[in-house]
């Protein structure tokens, strides 16, 4: 029966695998162009600061901080981070 499993669970492994690779790719560039668009938001926040419209200002802080790697990479790294256990998991359910 867990033979069964094993073989049924194969094709669903590969395809974790796949998608692993895929949007570890895609964490990275996307990481690269959240740090250039953090640059640019916080370039256009300190000319809101300097013309005087404060809530423009922190409107543009709150984006650029969500676009740095404190932000949303971050939360991709953490998801692709645990697709990376559960590739592991169903790496040793194949082994086991």
């Amino acid at each position: 029966m867990r033979t069964i499993l094993k073989i049924i669970a194969a094709p669903f492994v590969l395809a974790l695998i796949l998608i692993v690779a895929v949007l570890t790719f895609l964490s990275c560039v996307a990481g690269a162009v959240c740090i250039v668009a953090c640059v640019g938001l916080s370039l256009l926040a300190i000319l809101c600061l300097l013309a005087g419209q404060t809530v423009g200002c922190i409107a543009m802080f709150v984006l650029a901080f969500l676009v740095s790697p404190f932000g949303l990479p971050a939360l991709g790294g953490w998801l692709v981070e645990r697709l990376y256990g559960v590739k592991y998991a169903a790496m040793d359910f194949m082994v086991s």
